[in-house]
């Protein structure tokens, strides 16, 4: 005899119905909560750093016109503004091709060197100082270039040194990525069509790559704007001859003249805003660049 057919889903449809909308609900309040935590976190971040800022530029604003007045921050200004923009174009000098050859060419040990390099990166500013003042102070090698006129203890060219040692870590990690980025078959393209290794680089890799150089500018040169420990060891910290902004803001405060002092963090404050301003403006159209690419 032909036995009836048991229904043996009947029995568990209400609860098999009922477990996927509770595990439906718990996942919602879970990515609720998850959500309410990381606006929290930023939140208090961006106070904190905000407040901050804020309340510098606040005080500082009251007493900046007078300041800028004096030829004392005229004079950190000037001096500001030529180092870290000697230093700068010293540093895409290097930094270009360094990190092309670290990127493109199969040289042995390639990851160690890359390390090396970074190594200011990781560093306390102040510890290069210190490393620059024992390599380039009282040596063989520090009285030789001072001989040919390079004497970077106490001077200006120092300072440029010192902002050249922890700028030039920062532009060869960018322009690396940058040049990542860029697909190494276009240069293959144009070196089948009769373009020699330096004529696919300047002509192909270098337009490509110019977003990038220039935010790598800007970002290294706010960075040399506002370098202050490794400049303190090996030019140190005198009035009207190495007294950058970041030095005067150092001498100022240490006498309690809190005016001075603010008003030179505040030109510090905006012109590293304006500087990620367009650090960001520029990665932006990175982005774009290499989606087309």
């Amino acid at each position: 005899m032909q036995q009836p057919e048991t229904d043996t889903t009947s029995s568990h449809t209400p609860s098999n119905n009922n477990l996927p909308f509770r595990d439906q609900r718990f996942r919602l309040s879970g990515n609720h909560i998850f959500k309410g935590v990381l606006i929290l976190l930023i939140f208090l971040i961006l106070m904190l750093v905000f407040s901050a800022l804020v309340n510098v530029i606040w005080k500082g604003l009251g007493s900046l016109a007078a300041s800028l007045a004096t030829e004392e921050i005229q004079f950190a200004i000037r001096l500001s503004f030529f180092t870290s923009i000697t230093s700068t174009l010293i540093c895409i000098l290097f930094a270009v091709p360094v990190a092309y050859g670290l990127e493109r060419l199969n040289i042995p040990g390639h990851r160690f060197i890359s390390v090396i390099l970074e190594v200011p990166l990781s560093l306390p500013p102040i510890v290069c100082g210190v490393a620059l003042l024992l390599l380039l102070g009282n040596t063989e090698a520090g009285r030789a270039l001072a001989e040919h006129g390079l004497k970077f203890v106490f001077s200006v060219k120092g300072i440029i040194l010192a902002q050249f040692f922890i700028i030039t870590p920062y532009m060869i990690r960018v322009l690396k990525s940058t040049m990542a980025d860029i697909s190494p078959r276009l240069e293959f393209v144009a070196r089948t069509l009769g373009c020699s290794q330096w004529q696919a680089f300047t002509r192909v890799t270098l337009p490509l790559a110019r977003n990038g150089i220039i935010a790598g500018l800007v970002i290294c040169w706010a960075r040399a704007m506002g370098e202050f420990g490794c400049s303190l060891m090996l030019a140190g910290a005198t009035r009207m001859k190495t007294e950058t902004l970041p030095i005067a803001l150092f001498l100022n405060m240490s006498v309690g003249n809190l005016e001075m002092a603010m008003a030179s963090a505040t030109c510090l404050i905006i012109i590293s805003l304006v500087a990620l301003l367009l650090f960001e403006l520029l990665g932006s159209a990175i982005l774009q660049s290499s989606e087309r690419i």
